[in-house]
């Protein structure tokens, strides 16, 4: 009896010692599974980070490369040497006259711009499925100037320009007996303005030419320092600060290996600019008068088409009421290079001059910028 319960004794001791040993492997188990779960876990976070970083990354990139593309823009022109030979024009593009050029430009809509005088045969444009092509044919002095190109975008009827993808050339064509780039008019008038600058348009069919600038009276050379007048082969001679000393006709002169070419004339004006008074002068039709003559005397202003003036008088027989005609008009000149002036004149009429009417008479023209007195006087025979 003694002996099975001895037995039954150890029995259950080791049931219990195996059950002690089950919990704390479950334990250690659930330790190492919770251990493991926070590593992955961890890793996982790590992961994912990692994987919206490199995605911004190549967004990013993507914009950085957007945006300096964008920045840049891209030159569509090319010149043709010959079959299947091209290069990108240089600047200045130098040919000799009678010589033909090729110029294409990327695109399947592209427009062009060219010296406004060539509208004849010796020029034409071709539009292609990828490209625009322009050929001058026989080519003459008066075809220097620029000639450019440009994508055209269009949103249904809408169309606008691209700037970003276009291509331009100066071209001089050279002719050793035609020095300068002929003008449409003999004698040309230029405007000088005090708020910007006045262009002579002494242009040269070669790079090479030394170009000086003179007066007619009194004759003499005006210097080109580059700072108050400056010269550019591409435009001419520019008056960065115009004033109205420098009235007067003008001319150029060009010389290339002992070779010695003068321009046309020029007439230079002064003319009014915003915030000035107005340019204003008085002419009498005789200075000189006897009893009974008739005498018109005119005060005349060039200004601006859209600035109207307003004249008054003073003369010597105005506190006597003596009679006088006065009559105001105003026309607009064109200036035949794109712009045009407005010419306003009053005039004072004596049909029989007196003794009375033997003295000064005082302009005063006046706008909304100002006002200028001019006058002149009247002697007896």
């Amino acid at each position: 009896m003694k002996f099975y319960a001895v037995l039954l004794f150890v029995f259950f001791t080791e049931l219990l010692l195996q059950m002690g040993d089950c919990q704390k492997t479950e334990k250690r188990t659930l330790q190492r599974f919770e251990k493991n779960k926070q590593k992955l876990a961890g890793q996982n976070k790590v992961r994912v980070v990692n994987k919206k970083n490199k995605a911004r990354g190549r967004k990013l990139r993507k914009e950085r490369v957007f945006v300096d593309r964008d920045l840049k823009p891209t030159f569509i022109m090319t010149q043709v040497l010959d079959k299947g030979l091209f290069r990108k024009p240089t600047e200045p593009l130098n040919l000799t006259v009678g010589q033909s050029i090729e110029l294409r430009c990327k695109g399947d809509n592209i427009g062009w711009a060219y010296p406004p005088h060539l509208n004849d045969s010796r020029l034409s444009i071709t539009q292609h499925q990828k490209y625009s092509r322009l050929t001058l044919n026989n080519a003459k002095t008066m075809d220097t100037g620029e000639y450019s190109c440009w994508v055209i975008l269009c949103d249904g009827l809408e169309c606008s320009k691209d700037d970003f993808k276009m291509g331009k050339a100066y071209i001089f064509f050279t002719d050793p007996a035609e020095l300068f780039v002929p003008s449409i008019n003999y004698f040309d008038i230029i405007y000088l303005r005090s708020d910007q600058p006045a262009l002579i348009p002494c242009r040269v069919s070669t790079p090479l030419a030394y170009v000086t600038l003179h007066r007619e009276f009194p004759p003499q050379e005006i210097p080109a320092d580059g700072s108050l007048i400056s010269y550019d082969a591409k435009k001419g001679f520019t008056i960065h600060q115009p004033n109205r000393v420098q009235k007067g006709v003008v001319h150029c002169m060009a010389s290339l290996k002992g070779a010695l070419q003068t321009s046309s004339n020029y007439l230079l004006l002064h003319a009014e600019g915003p915030g000035e008074p107005p340019s204003t002068t008085i002419e009498a039709s005789s200075n000189i008068v006897s009893g009974g003559d008739q005498v018109n005397v005119t005060c005349s202003v060039l200004g601006e088409p859209d600035v109207q003036v307003e004249f008054t008088w003073k003369y010597p027989g105005q506190q006597d009421e003596r009679l006088v005609i006065i009559t105001e008009n105003w026309r607009l000149i064109d200036r035949r290079n794109g712009h045009t002036v407005r010419l306003s004149k009053s005039m004072l009429f004596i049909d029989e001059i007196k003794t009375i009417d033997v003295g000064n008479y005082i302009c005063t023209a006046r706008n909304l910028r100002g006002e200028t007195s001019v006058a002149t006087e009247l002697f007896s025979h």
